[in-house]
This record gives C-alpha cells, structure tokens and sequence, in this order.
C-alpha cells in the first residue's frame, strides 16, 4: 500500500506545472507589461501580443515586424522555463534583443506571471 501512495505523489507532482503560480496575482503584476504587449487579443503595441505564446516560436506573430535579428535567430519556443529566464533578465537572456524592460527579479511574480499567460491559451 505505501508503495501505491508514493507512486500516485510522484505521477501527481510530475503532472503538476513547474511554474505553479497564482493566476490573478500574475495578472496584476502583468501590469507593468501593458505599455508594451497585449496578453488578451491580438493588438501589438510597441512588442508583439501575447497571445498564445506558451508553444509559440519566438519572432512568430507575422503581423508584428519590429523584432530584433537576435530574436529571429534565436531558436526560443516559449514555455515555461524560457519565459522565467527572460523575464528574469531579458537582455541578459537574449543579447541583442530589443525589449527595454529590466526584469522582474522575484520568482514569485515571474511564476505568477507565467501563470496568468497559460490561462490565456
């Protein structure tokens, strides 16, 4: 019997995101991308909308066509774990990319965040 208990904690903890945050919080502090994406609809703003980036290749959305060389050539598929390391330093993540915003330094507002774009999707 314990075996079949620690076996079901380890297929639910495998299930469960890697990022688990907290989808209003991260709506929140999504606040301070406004002046620049849009995570709602599709409207690109001085960035690209956000709309559907979990999975989504970098430099993807067509009708966006200001990205940087280094964000075309970059290879980055969006997912949890590289949207945490840009949103923790984007210039230091991407050299030559365009985004002007520092980062956020708390793990916690990036996981939430995180969070917030994959309940958009």
């Amino acid at each position: 019997m314990r075996f079949v208990i620690a076996a079901l904690i380890v297929m639910l903890s495998a299930a469960m995101p890697a990022h688990a945050g907290d989808i209003k919080a991260g709506e929140k502090v999504f606040k301070k991308c406004k002046a620049c994406h849009v995570a709602d609809k599709e409207k690109n703003k001085t960035g690209p909308h956000l709309v559907g980036i979990i999975g989504r290749p970098a430099a993807s959305v067509d009708s966006f066509k200001k990205y940087s060389k280094a964000m075309k050539a970059s290879g980055i598929v969006w997912d949890a774990a590289s949207l945490d390391g840009y949103l923790e330093n984007p210039k230091k993540y991407l050299k030559g990319g365009k985004m002007a915003f520092a980062g956020l330094k708390k793990q916690k507002d990036r996981d939430n965040i995180i969070a917030y774009l994959e309940s958009l999707q």
